[in-house]
């Protein structure tokens, strides 16, 4: 179960950001004995490898945080996210960690059952990342784009590390996730309200 949990909250994270989980994971490996990553994902803790994500991250982080820029990057990001959160859910169900001994068991039989499911995970997140950064910059004519790109980066740190290290918290994300999207349909739906009633009264007027 633990392995679940901790996949699920790497490509989630990397629904967010794709970069943090994948170079969360190389950094542990290299430079702490928290983790130990298998044979076949022991290149995210290549030293080339990190340096070409931590280029590729801050990149990331400069474009998102700039109205209409963060929404084309957002277009990019598409194949991106879901691609990094697939390769989070593999290496990081099939990692040993402080709290996982046992890692090849649980999906020793199909292989590409974690990276699917990463793909999906990440994909679900980046969607809802996506939409609702157009609301939050209407909004906010574009000031809260800086505020909300820092707290999703803020908050892929924490659950890239929280998943390898404590896993069982990853639910406590995820009931937050479940929370946000029902305030942000509910949000959508009181803006189409609000529009349509404008409209209204522009007809009459």
């Amino acid at each position: 179960m633990f392995e679940v949990l901790t996949g699920t909250g790497l490509a989630a994270s990397a629904g967010l950001n794709a970069y943090i989980p994948l170079l969360t994971m190389g950094l542990l490996a290299r430079y702490t004995d928290l983790i130990d990553l298998p044979s076949g994902w022991a290149w995210l803790g290549n030293g080339w490898v990190m340096i070409i994500l931590a280029g590729l991250l801050a990149v990331e982080v400069v474009a998102d945080k700039v109205p209409v820029v963060d929404h084309v990057n957002d277009v990019v990001q598409t194949v991106v996210r879901p691609t990094a959160g697939g390769l989070a859910f593999g290496a990081g169900s099939s990692t040993e960690t402080v709290t996982v001994s046992d890692p090849g068991s649980f999906f020793s039989s199909h292989q590409w059952v974690p990276v699917a499911t990463g793909v999906l995970i990440a994909f679900g997140v980046h969607l809802l990342k996506s939409a609702a950064r157009p609301v939050i910059n209407a909004t906010t004519a574009g000031v809260g784009a800086p505020v909300a790109s820092t707290a999703e980066d803020a908050t892929s740190v924490v659950m890239s590390v929280v998943a390898l290290l404590l896993p069982v918290l990853v639910l406590l994300f995820l009931a937050g996730l479940v929370v946000f999207l029902f305030w942000f349909r509910r949000r959508r739906a009181d803006r189409r309200r609000e529009r349509q009633a404008a409209r209204a009264a522009g007809f009459r007027v």
